[in-house]
């Protein structure tokens, strides 16, 4: 229970031996997950009013989401609240759907095993002929799972190289000419994603996808695949350092506002490399890798 439930045997080989770095559409193979995956099922989450409110956002382009105060009642949500919402056009995004649905924490848990990088779990419920979400890029790979009718999604390269949570991040470098120069220019791939489709999405590209028919609810899944980076290996690397005394000595409050700091870097640079030399690197590999396998959430 993987990958395989997302993606057909050659989208599996695709991210596992080279991690496409241009979106790829796939035809799925309806398994158990999809029999079990439904947008019914979905809808009937919605309306028992069961999905925590604090994973609910409901979003209609070009607004920002709205006030959770939206979808409450009594500090709860409210089934009635977010149908409405969703009849006059809101998109309703069901987050962390791994946290909360039991199949769902089985495949992220699998997904995890196989890949090494933690994930997680949206679904997006769109109303005919509307949209949520506009132009913005991610900073991780995302696996799309078409579950009902068609969404299109128009594309652009990426205009950052490799983001991440806290560089390149949309919001952090965002410019108001972007989306004027975007749909000057026009996308540079425009993909139809029909139910039973899983398409490949990898960090950095631009998306602004909606449904274009008047008649058609769409119901897609995202699998966000959060990469794992030689900045998360370093800071694996240097995390057994708080056990050496020379890294947990205090320095003054007015070393760090003097001429002193300059030599503190010095001497803690030194002290680091000595402490890298002096790793065993097979001796910590296999604790990276059970972190690989089971660490759910990290800063890159």
């Amino acid at each position: 229970m993987s990958l395989g439930f997302l993606l057909p045997e050659e989208g599996v080989a695709d991210l596992l031996t080279s991690w496409p770095d241009e979106p790829r559409v796939y035809e799925r193979d309806a398994g158990d997950f999809d029999r079990n995956v439904t947008a019914d099922r979905l809808n009937e989450y919605v309306d028992t009013g069961c999905v925590p409110a604090t994973e609910i956002a409901v979003v209609k382009a070009p607004g920002p989401s709205l006030n959770q105060n939206a979808h409450l009642t009594n500090g709860r949500t409210d089934p009635v609240k977010l149908r409405r919402l969703y009849e006059n056009g809101f998109t309703i995004r069901l987050g962390n759907l791994q946290r909360v649905i039991p199949l769902m924490a089985a495949v992220s848990r699998a997904i995890q095993r196989e890949t090494g990088y933690s994930n997680y779990i949206h679904a997006f419920l769109t109303p005919p002929a509307n949209q949520g979400l506009r132009h913005q890029w991610d900073q991780q790979m995302a696996v799309i799972v078409q579950t009902a009718g068609v969404k299109r999604w128009r594309l652009w390269r990426p205009p950052v190289e490799a983001p991440m949570r806290e560089y390149n991040e949309s919001w952090r470098v965002w410019r108001e000419s972007y989306i004027p120069d975007w749909e000057a220019a026009g996308p540079d791939m425009e993909i139809d994603l029909r139910a039973g489709q899983s398409l490949l999405l990898p960090r950095g590209w631009v998306h602004n996808p909606y449904v274009a028919d008047a008649q058609t609810h769409s119901v897609h899944l995202t699998f966000a695949i959060r990469e794992r980076t030689p900045l998360w290996l370093a800071e694996k690397l240097i995390q057994g350092a708080i056990e050496d005394p020379e890294f947990r000595r205090i320095v003054l409050p007015g070393d760090l506002n003097g001429s002193a700091l300059t030599e503190h870097l010095r001497e803690t640079r030194r002290a680091l490399v000595r402490y890298l030399n002096g790793l065993d690197l097979n001796m910590l590999t296999p604790a990276v890798r059970r972190a690989a396998m089971t660490e759910l959430d990290y800063s890159t």
